[in-house]
């Protein structure tokens, strides 16, 4: 029977606590503000997700515009996906002015220096190419001789029109559409890893949802 009453005692034990826990004033409030602490602000998260979704609008309407036919259709589709590269502009504009106002970002993590330093470098490069494939898709249909439009607005020209810098540029777009991709697989296998294996709080800072 001695086991038996130990096993009561520490049952008991535990119960205690979580009613210490459950009845300390403030108990409540603080834990909600640990919750809180673990995500970023809530524009960061907003901005990041729209980002994502205009870079998968836009490269899900140039694949698809290279599958079908018609010369109406496949002319509205570029201009979708000239649209959504003009939103990633404009939302890398807003994120870096959001970021400069929010300053640094806190984590939690507990990751070797050269893991940070790697982390750190991914994404600069990520934002640098946020910033260039736009503007390379617009210097590429100016050099063609094709104006650009946002919502019936005919954007100024970046450059003249020229076949052999619209050859150079088209190349350079591409280049660095696939060196996104490369780095949006890497960044997602990471977050995956810390949150399956590591089990830290890296992707549940970035996941939209209620503040609980």
């Amino acid at each position: 029977m001695a086991p038996a009453r130990k096993n009561a005692a520490d049952d008991r034990v535990v119960s205690a606590s979580r009613n210490k826990v459950a009845f300390t004033p403030g108990a409540d409030t603080q834990l909600k503000i640990e919750d809180t602490a673990l995500r970023h602000p809530r524009k960061i998260v907003l901005l990041h997700w729209l980002t994502v979704f205009c870079l998968c609008g836009a490269a899900g309407l140039i694949l698809l515009r290279d599958e079908v036919s018609g010369r109406a259709l496949r002319q509205w589709l570029l201009e979708g996906h000239r649209h959504f590269g003009l939103f990633v502009l404009m939302l890398f504009v807003i994120r870096i002015t959001v970021r400069l106002r929010v300053g640094r970002l806190a984590s939690t993590a507990n990751m070797p220096a050269f893991t940070r330093a790697a982390a750190a470098l991914t994404h600069i490069v990520m934002y640098a190419l946020l910033l260039a494939l736009p503007l390379l898709g617009w210097a590429l249909s100016s050099a063609q001789g094709k104006p650009v439009h946002l919502f019936g607005a005919t954007l100024p020209a970046l450059v003249g029109a020229d076949d052999d810098l619209a050859d150079s540029l088209q190349t350079w777009h591409v280049d660095a559409a696939w060196l996104l991709l490369a780095l949006v697989i890497l960044h997602v296998s990471a977050a995956l890893w810390h949150h399956f294996i590591l089990r830290d709080d890296i992707l549940r800072k970035m996941l939209p949802g209620r503040r609980r």
